[in-house]
């Protein structure tokens, strides 16, 4: 009865070393109620579901240890005490302070806004509970980031400061500093290369009149240790299969400005490769494999062409279906006489097939559009070049802002795989109310509806109305790219054209088209195609008393005629470009034909060839050569049509020259005229290169380039020695108001009567 009378009275209960102090031994006894006493902003249900008691249940000595366990487990409270009086269990609990603002000052480089967004991914947020070793670990996370920034001199100090019911304000007190600069880069133990020629592999520079743009002069642990491994692979490619890196040291100023780094290296011997062999299951003939090797007996070792190798094998293998083929080139050295004998083992493991294709990510797009471009086919073997050529067709349809491709092995088999498609859709269609703006053709008001996927069906309908000083154009179009279920199309085709010329260096004439057409395009492969079209065309012509004498030979009047047409269209294409866009590799090549049947009020033909090579020379370098060559003539006893002359000049030719100025000439009314030609000859080299500070981004273009191009009369032979040449820099942006192309250019050969532009541009889509 004593010791029921002396647990009425709250006698404390020792649990454990770690909750000393926080209850005495206790009587088992029947729960009566349970009270929750210091609780300001936890709920008393909160407390209740941690307890592994409830009222009408037996209380011992492990129940009270278990709960004020699972209550300083919740990390909500600093201290619980857990006690008893008259059968009633009573948790007093003291809360952690709560974070109630977080505040920054001092903070230029980043905003606020990013910072806490930043600190609440380590747990640091207001209304959470505050947390010293939290804060610990935010004033030295927001401490990194200024040192990643090259900030090494910043200082950050966190000040908590109480507030009203149990809550605290945290504010980050910063001093940002200056950035430090690094000073100098310094190599020990170079032989073979120059200090310059090992400094160029950095990206980490000393400051130079760019450092304010792309930051490469600031130090940074990532960026240098990226550096080094380039300043390796340099070496290994040049031979050096012994090269090490002994050591780095980066040291820092007193005053937290300048860095220096320091470099010790071992470069070793030059290695030749003596022997090249293969070993293992290759499955595939060995003078095809070797026909894949770029390493060979007697060449310097490089690390990049073992490699290269190496993947070549193994997706020549994956074509055939070992999507998990495994090739490792294992050197054999003798370092006596510096070679390297090397063992391509190929282990080409099972061979798999696709089970199923599943396509996730289209709303709108029918399924059957996306897998009519798909070439891997399901319940077939693996083949990695078609997977690949499925994602670059599927890429290439416009439709879809990206195109994921993944290949996970089907759980519990060896052998077989799925083919995901994971596309994330784009707007294809448009509604463009807008103006442009060209050196050409001035002001440019334009409407066009465009549905590139019409319905999720793929098919594109278009309908424009141009309206520009040189052309206004109204077109109603419509193309089926899948006519058939191999993949002819057809397109029908509804125009009304006219050509004002007055503004144009060009001799004076005016037409006014209309007409109609049909077309089929036919796939020969996956990148050549044919293409045919039979399309009716009216076109008035109207002369004034300033249009060439030429132009009134053809009309036999000075002051217009009519000309009506059926023409036949024919042309073979050739793309195997990796992006229409931005090509970075491949070739494009288009031979077109038209000529009028007889019969009508027109008799001609023309032909054209195109041929533009592209190629990456380095990481964002595309280097590209372009050729075209255009003849045209008429047949029977009629005249040539004027109005359908080559052109030459301009933004999209011969640049530097103003639109359409070179080639033959005419005078009528004592001015001089540029009248085209029936052939013409151009070639365009252009170095693409990347813009600083936006080498990722697929809005701009930045080339240096030369021309050279002309267009020659009937009775005027090709001339190379007539061609007009030009240079310069050229920018592209694909803006929200269209395509705008910036030209500087300097004519390097204009000769008398030339008319020659400096800055030319073009702004808004043209038509």
């Amino acid at each position: 009865m004593a010791i029921q009378n002396l647990k009425l009275k709250s006698i404390l209960l020792l649990v454990s070393s770690l909750y000393a102090g926080a209850a005495m031994a206790l009587e088992p006894f029947v729960v009566k109620d349970i009270r929750v006493e210091g609780i300001q902003r936890t709920e008393a249900g909160t407390v209740f579901s941690y307890l592994p008691v409830k009222v009408g249940e037996t209380m011992d000595d492990d129940l009270a240890a278990q709960a004020i366990k699972s209550l300083y487990n919740t990390g909500f409270f600093k201290d619980v005490r857990i006690e008893a009086e008259n059968n009633v269990l009573i948790v007093t609990v003291q809360e952690r302070s709560a974070i109630a603002q977080i505040d920054f000052s001092g903070n230029k480089s980043f905003p606020t806004d990013k910072m806490k967004e930043g600190l609440k991914q380590i747990g640091l947020a207001e209304g959470q509970i505050f947390d010293k070793s939290q804060l610990d670990r935010a004033e030295q996370e927001v401490k990194r980031q200024y040192l990643s920034q090259g900030k090494y001199g910043a200082t950050v100090k966190a000040v908590v400061s109480p507030l009203e019911r149990n809550r605290v304000a945290v504010r980050f007190d910063i001093e940002e500093g200056a950035v430090s600069k690094i000073r100098d880069i310094n190599i020990v133990g170079n032989q073979a290369f120059t200090m310059d020629d090992l400094r160029a592999q950095f990206l980490l520079t000393t400051p130079n009149w760019m450092s304010w743009w792309n930051k490469d002069d600031q130090y940074s642990k990532q960026k240098l240790n990226a550096d080094l491994e380039t300043l390796r692979s340099f070496y290994m490619n040049q031979g050096y299969l012994e090269f090490n890196i002994d050591s780095t040291q980066v040291s820092i100023t007193p005053d937290k400005k300048d860095i220096y780094i320091t470099v010790n290296l071992t470069e070793g011997e030059k290695y030749k490769i003596s022997e090249v062999k293969l070993a293992g299951e290759t499955l595939v003939p060995e003078d095809e494999l070797r026909q894949l090797m770029q390493v060979q007996a007697g060449d310097t070792f490089s690390r990049d062409k073992v490699t290269q190798t190496s993947k070549a094998i193994s997706d020549r293998l994956s074509n055939d279906g070992y999507a998990f083929s495994n090739v490792n080139a294992v050197p054999e050295l003798n370092k006596e006489q510096h070679t390297a004998a090397f063992t391509f083992f190929i282990d080409p493991g099972k061979r798999v097939y696709v089970r199923r294709i599943n396509i996730v990510g289209n709303t709108r797009t029918r399924d059957e559009v996306i897998r009519r471009e798909v070439r891997q086919l399901e319940s077939a073997w693996y083949a990695a070049n078609k997977i690949n050529r499925s994602k670059e067709r599927i890429t290439r349809t416009d439709f879809f802002s990206d195109v994921n491709v993944e290949t996970p092995a089907v759980p519990g088999t060896a052998d077989q795989v799925d083919l995901n498609i994971s596309v994330t859709e784009k707007s294809t269609g448009s509604v463009q109310f807008g103006a442009g703006l060209s050196s050409n053709e001035g002001v440019v008001f334009g409407v066009t509806v465009n549905q590139n996927n019409f319905l999720g069906t793929g098919n594109r309908v278009s309908a424009q109305v141009n309206t520009g000083k040189v052309n206004t154009t109204y077109s109603l179009s419509y193309t089926d790219p899948y006519f058939t279920p191999d993949g002819v199309s057809r397109g029908i085709d509804l125009y009304r054209r006219d050509v004002n010329t007055s503004s144009l260096s060009v001799g004076s004439y005016n037409t006014s088209s209309y007409g109609t057409g049909v077309r089929f395009g036919i796939p020969l492969n996956e990148r050549d195609g044919i293409n045919f079209g039979l399309a009716a065309d009216f076109t008035k012509v109207t002369l004034s008393s300033s249009s060439p004498q030429q132009y009134r030979d053809f009309c036999n009047n000075d002051s217009g005629c009519s000309s009506d047409s059926l023409m036949l269209t024919a042309g073979w294409a050739h793309d195997s470009r990796d992006n229409i866009m931005f090509t970075t590799n491949g070739v494009i090549q288009r031979l077109t034909g038209e000529v009028s049947l007889p019969g009508l009020d027109l008799e001609y033909y023309k032909i054209d060839y195109k041929h533009a090579w592209f190629k990456e020379v380095y990481k964002g370098f595309t280097f590209m050569l372009n050729g075209e060559i255009g003849y045209a003539d008429a047949y029977g006893s009629k005249n040539y049509p004027f109005f359908k002359n080559f052109y030459m000049g301009g933004v999209n030719s011969v640049r530097g020259y103003e639109n359409g100025s070179l080639g033959p000439k005419s005078t009528s009314g004592g001015q001089e005229f540029s009248t085209g030609g029936t052939k013409r000859l151009l070639g365009n080299a252009e170095l693409y290169l990347p813009i600083p500070g936006l080498k990722d981004s697929k809005q701009f273009k930045l080339s240096v380039f030369a021309d050279a191009g002309n267009v020659f009369g009937s009775n005027d032979p090709y001339d190379i020695g007539e061609l007009r040449y030009s240079t310069g820099l050229s920018v592209g942006w694909l803006s929200p108001f269209g395509p705008l192309k910036l030209v500087f250019a300097k004519p390097l050969n204009s000769k008398t009567g030339d008319k020659t532009e400096t800055i030319q541009f073009q702004m808004g889509q043209q038509f």
